[in-house]
């Protein structure tokens, strides 16, 4: 079977704002049928740190996100902001924002979209290895994040259960601990 893109005839802005701009779009698929209304999300790009400390435990963060109900362990980060054209830097100063903490080495992962079939925005993941604290946390007025080290070994086991509930998340951080040669697959 031969898969065919579609053709966009037409979209419209439905909401549009700093964080999102959620608009409805008309397709025409190949045999013909036209799917009106897509829903598609134009968001900017987001950037996760994997951070290893200097005694090779993780520096996660812990805060309330409404979606989930639930306070989350998850991986520092957060949007780039609209000037920000690297995503190594981007995840730098959210990671220093968000948890004091500094790196003498930063790598790029890779670069993954977190949801191709309604969302345009990519997910950067960045390795920080030998991260030590270096200074306050610079939270924003409506943040407030816990900084916890978490031990590779003690937590790798516990993925499937839902420690880290951010399936792109715990995807990045697979990724990236293979990268520091931490784990193998």
């Amino acid at each position: 079977m031969t898969v065919r893109p579609w053709r966009r005839l037409g979209t419209r802005t439905l909401v549009q704002d700093r964080w999102i701009h959620l608009r409805a779009d008309a397709w025409k698929l190949p045999d013909g049928q036209v799917l009106d209304t897509w829903y598609m999300q134009e968001r900017p790009d987001w950037v996760h740190t994997v951070a290893l400390t200097t005694d090779g435990r993780l520096v996660l963060v812990r805060q309330f996100r409404p979606g989930a109900e639930a306070l989350t362990l998850e991986l520092p980060g957060g949007v780039m902001e609209k000037e920000e054209t690297d995503p190594v830097a981007a995840a730098r100063r959210e990671f220093q924002e968000e948890t004091g903490y500094d790196a003498p080495t930063w790598r790029l992962v890779t670069s993954l979209v977190p949801e191709p079939a309604h969302a345009t925005n990519r997910l950067h993941i960045v390795l920080a290895e030998d991260a030590a604290p270096a200074g306050p946390q610079r939270l924003d007025p409506t943040e407030e994040i816990a900084v916890e080290l978490h031990a590779p070994d003690a937590l790798l086991p516990r993925l499937g259960a839902g420690v880290v509930c951010n399936a792109g998340h715990v995807g990045g951080l697979l990724l990236a601990l293979r990268m520091a040669g931490r784990i193998a697959f």
